[in-house]
């Protein structure tokens, strides 16, 4: 049976580890050619492009933060150069410093600023115009549920996350036009590396809010990105809440 993203590029931006590394091989598995970008892991990134291979799809790992305006465009460029064109765009890179306003210095509001919210901007105003030449591309921002509702300690990400919301919703009419798509996905509690790292007490706390009554599994947030890039064809400007009920 053919797969339904053979002959597509997507590019997929911290995707060693976590959110990222899931979307990755989700679209790798549906023959998607993947750009497995990240910053500071070299070996898991190689370790995912290898999962792809040996799923029978193409990929290639690209080192670069994409927090900075040129290597982000190194990273499309890059992509480009290599396979000829890019359909699909997943801003997943993402970091967190978690403080109370007290305590956050203005280094700390500012990485996570440019990290999580100036690096979608970045790879995507380097994305588009090759999008809008071949009239198409499916754009996906990772944003969270933090963005929604807020989070004590966390300002700085919220911020961040909200604004990928807002952003996804103003690009999304912007690039309509060029048959461009583009959604923020909005995890609740997933079991990434910082979920696993809480406390048992945190965690149980975490628990009592999900009404599901688990946290998710970054393979059920890669299946949605896959949905949207695979059927959603009329889908774009909205916001999608996989986290088992803890925001409604």
């Amino acid at each position: 049976m053919a797969k339904r993203l053979e002959g597509q590029v997507a590019v997929v931006t911290g995707a060693s580890r976590g959110l990222g590394r899931a979307c990755a091989l989700e679209l790798g598995r549906e023959g998607a050619t993947v750009v497995v970008n990240y910053f500071t892991s070299p070996d898991p990134a190689k370790e995912v492009v290898a999962e792809i291979e040996a799923a029978g799809s193409k990929a290639i790992a690209v080192a670069g933060n994409v927090g900075v305006a040129a290597e982000a465009k190194a990273l499309i460029d890059k992509t480009i150069e290599t396979y000829g064109h890019i359909d699909i765009l997943i801003n997943n890179a993402g970091i967190n410093r978690d403080k109370t306003l007290k305590r956050m210095s203005n280094e700390d509001w500012d990485d996570v600023i440019t990290t999580d919210l100036s690096s979608a901007f970045y790879c995507t105003s380097a994305a588009v115009p090759h999008m809008t030449e071949r009239n198409y591309g499916r754009i996906i921002v990772m944003s969270s549920i933090i963005g929604q509702m807020g989070n004590l300690g966390q300002s700085n990400y919220a911020a961040a996350k909200a604004g990928l919301i807002a952003f996804a919703k103003s690009a999304a009419k912007e690039l309509a036009r060029n048959n461009i798509t583009v959604n923020a996905m909005c995890p609740g509690f997933v079991e990434t590396d910082m979920v696993i790292a809480l406390s048992d007490e945190v965690k149980a706390a975490l628990l009592k809010n999900i009404p599901l009554g688990r946290f998710g599994k970054p393979e059920e947030v890669a299946n949605f990105v896959r949905f949207l890039v695979t059927e959603g064809d009329w889908i774009t400007g909205q916001q999608f809440n996989p986290n088992g009920g803890q925001y409604m």
